[in-house]
This record gives structure tokens, sequence and C-alpha cells, in this order.
């Protein structure tokens, strides 16, 4: 398997970082979450993240998360590391290391906290692009506040700037980001709620926080879209956001998709504060409720299988 940038495609967990419960980064665990995720025919991997938690971690431990992911990776699968942070300084650092260490790209939130203006948006990208050779996708989420798509195409002119991850809800502008940009810019859709339907819109990849926990349904949804079997496509995407949902609504979202994994054998540790974690009692509870869901659901979850193989009477 190809681990350019050519090749990050398909359904990309946005990889969970994993903390123990005194809050340190978990080596241990690291690798046991990232031979969980190699073992489904993903298409990559995408780190330090909203979803792992990277703006609660400082330079030096996101720099030795990337370390351990690609020593346990090996080269399977291309890994893009997201280096934004409070600062275009940070940022290169962090970019620097993840060259260094053999990333197939990076990516960026836009500067946030302060109000940035757009030239300044544009130079922060413009300067943490020439600062390697890596080609670098730009990230445009609502926490860290929406691009314009007439920014998305001026940033798309940028040497080195390959791609998009889109996690927004107005799908129209993902056609109108494909069309105004170069040829061979890449689009990533990042709203697992609506992985079907950035899947029909022709994205490259979907880049997911859920797919920690179901990748194999993701699969099976790329698949249906693939093959223009959209009523399947659809069936199956509503039963993602049952699981989805059942995570949001657990007020930590991160701790809950750790506390599944970890009910299924996999290590994938608590999250830092201010997130909260549960009881062992608000745990099971959660457990429950995706072995319920899946039930219902008839989805066969993997996860689930191995959460029943350890404790077949969860129910």
């Amino acid at each position: 398997m190809g681990c350019g940038i050519q090749d990050f495609k398909g359904v990309i967990p946005a990889v969970l970082s994993v903390f123990d419960q005194q809050e340190n980064f978990d080596e241990q665990g690291t690798r046991e979450l990232m031979n969980h995720l190699l073992s489904f025919p993903i298409g990559g991997l995408y780190l330090t993240g909203s979803t792992g938690e990277a703006f609660l971690m400082n330079s030096e431990e996101r720099m030795r998360q990337v370390e351990v992911v690609m020593d346990q990776v090996a080269g399977k699968v291309p890994v893009v590391v997201h280096v934004g942070a409070m600062s275009t300084k940070a940022s290169i650092e962090l970019a620097r290391h993840a060259e260094k260490v053999g990333a197939a790209g990076i990516s960026s939130v836009p500067p946030f906290y302060f109000k940035y203006n757009n030239e300044q948006i544009f130079r922060y990208y413009q300067d943490l692009a020439e600062s390697t050779s890596l080609p670098l996708v730009v990230y445009n989420i609502p926490l860290a506040g929406m691009m314009t798509v007439e920014q998305i195409i001026r940033l798309s002119e940028i040497d080195n700037v390959k791609g998009v991850k889109y996690t927004g809800t107005a799908l129209y502008e993902v056609t109108q980001v494909k069309e105004g940009c170069k040829p061979g810019f890449q689009v990533y859709g990042g709203c697992d709620e609506l992985g079907s339907s950035n899947i029909s819109l022709g994205v490259d990849g979907i880049i997911g926080s859920f797919y920690n926990v179901i990748p194999d349904l993701y699969m099976r949804i790329w698949e249906a879209v693939k093959n223009s079997d959209i009523p399947t496509a659809t069936a199956l995407q509503a039963k993602a956001v049952h699981v989805i949902f059942a995570g949001i609504r657990s007020g930590s979202m991160m701790a809950c998709m750790k506390a599944w994994l970890r009910a299924g054998g996999v290590n994938a540790g608590w999250s830092r504060r201010p997130f909260t974690n549960f009881s062992p009692e608000e745990e099971t509870a959660l457990v429950r409720q995706l072995v319920s869901i899946d039930r219902e659901d008839g989805i066969g979850l993997e996860l689930v299988k191995k959460i029943l193989a350890r404790n077949p009477d969860i129910l």
C-alpha cells in the first residue's frame, strides 16, 4: 500500500489520543489502538486533531504520539498529522517534526481564538505550507471558525496545499470547492453524520471520530455508495447516526468512545480534563446502549462482537 497523500483515501479515522487515568500519554494503549484500527482496511490515519484532544496536549506530547503511531503503523497506511496550534511558530515546529518522522502530510485548523482577518489566515497557511515539503490539508471546522468557499479556493492556490477536510453541513459547498480548486485538489468529508452524502458527492475520503469504533460500518457505507446502492447506504448511515447520537448525548463524546473500546478489549484510555469521564456504572449503561443499538438495528458491529465475547451477559 502506498503511503503518500494520493493514497490517503476511503474511510480514515480521526484518531483518539490515549491517556491513562492520571491523564498521562499512554504509549502502550496507543499501540493497542493502532493495532485495532489496522485490523480494518482503513485508508489512513488522521492524528492529533479535535478528536485527539490535541489542544489539551503540549507540543512534546503531540510529537511523542506521532512518533509512537508512525512506529506502530510501520508504513501500512498513510498518516496525516494535524499541526494546528495557537501560534504559527508552534505549528511549524510540529510540521517539521511530522516531516522528520515520515508522515504523508500535515493538516491544520485556521488560527483561532483571536479574530484574525482573512489575510492573516492566508499568511498562516502560506507560512505553514512553505515550512516543509509535505502536502498540507486545510481543516475547515466550526470549532475554529468556518472559512468561506472563496477562502478555501484561494488557499488551494498555495504550493503544497493539496486538500481540505471539510467538517461542515452545507454540502453544496463541497461541490463548489471541488469545482473551484485546482485539478487534483483532494476533498475530505468531515461530518460523521453525513458520511454517505459526502461520499455521493465524490469526496476522496471521509475523516471522522466514530471511525475509531465503527469503521466496519462506514466501510459498508462507502462500498454501497460506490456501487450506486443508495438505499442501502442511506439505511446504513441512519444506523450509524444512532451510534453517533448515543456518543454525543453521553455528554463526553471522546470518553464515551474510549469506554466502548475498552469494553471490547482495546485499551483506548480515558479523556483529559476538562472533559469528564464516566463512573463504572455509567460506562456499563453506555456499553449496554451500544449493544442494544447494534442488536435492534441488526448492524453486526465488530466491536460489539468483541464486547459480547468478553461479557456475554451485558444485557
